[in-house]
Parts: C-alpha cells; sequence; structure tokens
C-alpha cells in the first residue's frame, strides 16, 4: 500500500470531458484520485442540485474506473464569499458551501476545501472578518453534522495569507471538522510548522512573484522538494497537484509530467 495519495484537480483537464473520461485519464497519469470544482459559474454551482441518479451515475463511473473523487475545491466562496457585504451573496455562499457538504456526503468526498477569503473582490473591513468567522462556525457544524472534514485554504491575498492567520480561525471555531488545507506557494516552512496536526492536505501549485495561476510546473519559483519533505514531516499524507488546462492539446502530457513531479 502508498504511504501517500496524490490527487489531481479536475481543472486541469479540458471541460468537455464527461466524469467517466476525466477519471480514466487521471489513472492513467498515475494518480489516485480527482479534486472535483464547484466554482463561481453557474454551470459548476448547478452540480450541488443534481438529482440523486445523476450522483449515482458518477459513483458508478468512479467504480468503473477504479479511480475516487475524494476533495473537493469550492471556489464559488471566492465571489459568494461568507463574510461579504452583500446579504444575497453571503446568502448564497452559505447555501453553496452546505450543498457542497451535501454532495460530498453522497459521493464519499472527505475533505471539502473553501478558500480563505473574508471577501475578494471587495474591501476586507472588521466586519467582513467579524461575518466570515460567524458564518465559519455555522459551517463547522454543518461539516460536524454530514461527518465532512472542511479545509480552510491559506490563499495569497493579507486576510489568510499564512498558516499562523489561518489557525487563528481554527482555534475560535474549536471543530474536529475545520482543518487547514496548505497552499504552498513561496517558502514558508517554519510558517507550516504552526498548523502541525491541524493540516489536511497539501496543493502543490507553481507560482511567480504577483502571479497565482496559471503558471506550468517547472517555470516558477515554489520549490517542491523542500515543501513535500516538511509536509510530510507533519504528517500531511494526501497532496493535490493544482494546475490548469489552457488548450494544450498535450494535456495529458501535462498530467504525466505533473504526476512524476510530486512522486
Amino acid at each position: 500500500m502508498k504511504k501517500y495519495s496524490l490527487g489531481l484537480y479536475e481543472k486541469a483537464m479540458p471541460g468537455t470531458l464527461d466524469w467517466k473520461e476525466k477519471l480514466e485519464a487521471a489513472k492513467e497519469a498515475g494518480y489516485d484520485f480527482v479534486e472535483i470544482s464547484i466554482d463561481a459559474t453557474e454551470e459548476k454551482i448547478a452540480r450541488l442540485d443534481m438529482t440523486k441518479e445523476d450522483r449515482f451515475e458518477i459513483i458508478k463511473a468512479m467504480y468503473e474506473v477504479g479511480m475516487p473523487i475524494r476533495t473537493m475545491c469550492v471556489s464559488a466562496l471566492t465571489k459568494y464569499s461568507l463574510g461579504n457585504d452583500k446579504e444575497e451573496y453571503c446568502k448564497r455562499g452559505m447555501e453553496i458551501l452546505e450543498k457542497s457538504l451535501r454532495l460530498a456526503d453522497d459521493l464519499g468526498i472527505r475533505v471539502v476545501m473553501i478558500p480563505g477569503y473574508d471577501v475578494y473582490y471587495e474591501p476586507s473591513t472588521l466586519e467582513t472578518k467579524k461575518r466570515f468567522l460567524k458564518n465559519l462556525k455555522k459551517a463547522s457544524e454543518l461539516a460536524e453534522k454530514a461527518g465532512v472534514q472542511l479545509g480552510l485554504e491559506t490563499m495569497e491575498n493579507e486576510f489568510m495569507n499564512t498558516v499562523e492567520k489561518a489557525m487563528k480561525y481554527v482555534t475560535l471555531c474549536n471543530s474536529n471538522y475545520l482543518k487547514i488545507y496548505v497552499t504552498y506557494q513561496s517558502d514558508v516552512l517554519e510558517d507550516m510548522e504552526l498548523g502541525r496536526g491541524n493540516l489536511t492536505s497539501l496543493h502543490l501549485k507553481e507560482t511567480l512573484p504577483g502571479r497565482f495561476r496559471e503558471v506550468p510546473y517547472g517555470t516558477g519559483h515554489v520549490d517542491f522538494e523542500a515543501a513535500i519533505s516538511k509536509a510530510w514531516d507533519l504528517g500531511v499524507r494526501r497532496f493535490v497537484t493544482e494546475f490548469w488546462y489552457t488548450g494544450n492539446e498535450n494535456w495529458k502530457a501535462d498530467l504525466n509530467s505533473a504526476a512524476g513531479m510530486a512522486k
């Protein structure tokens, strides 16, 4: 039995593929599981209202291929943030989160990752921070009820760009079902130590100064070897390669390359 599991972010593959094709591609490239995306597009959010029959079709595909979906990235909570001043946005964010936990429960997903933003497109204030904490406590209770782990992702902005800042909210919520999902982007090994015992997984994402998305592996400044080694020392055994399909015809080669880098 392998000592760790390596996941593939769904968006690393063409969106035109059906679930069986995505799972097959992930298996062929040597991954152990797939991370499903619930982003802010209405197409992805609609997944949360799938019928029981549609959910069962995904489960069947997982069993037929032998490749599970085990983590979920709810980046829709960037737009519909839990600390948003707009009541309708904040309310929809909580609805999205609750439905995400239900879907995770149905599909056997272990960790639901939520972005560490009180707000993203608006200014962060004392009120947005207080509202975020209030709703995060509610979210933790929903996770406890579902028996699904919430992973609070460290992000690139000042609100929660370190494990230390994320630990503040984990401590205040005081829930066994709220932990930290680290996205390693720079030399923060000492900071990672502060999350010992509270880290669920590690996202492996390449970055450049001021650029946090769509940076191909090997072209950025992230020291993945040091990150993985430190995460391993902290007890992390679940890793996910986070990169994006951008129209490259050789996208399958990219899957293989990323899997090889992580191993």
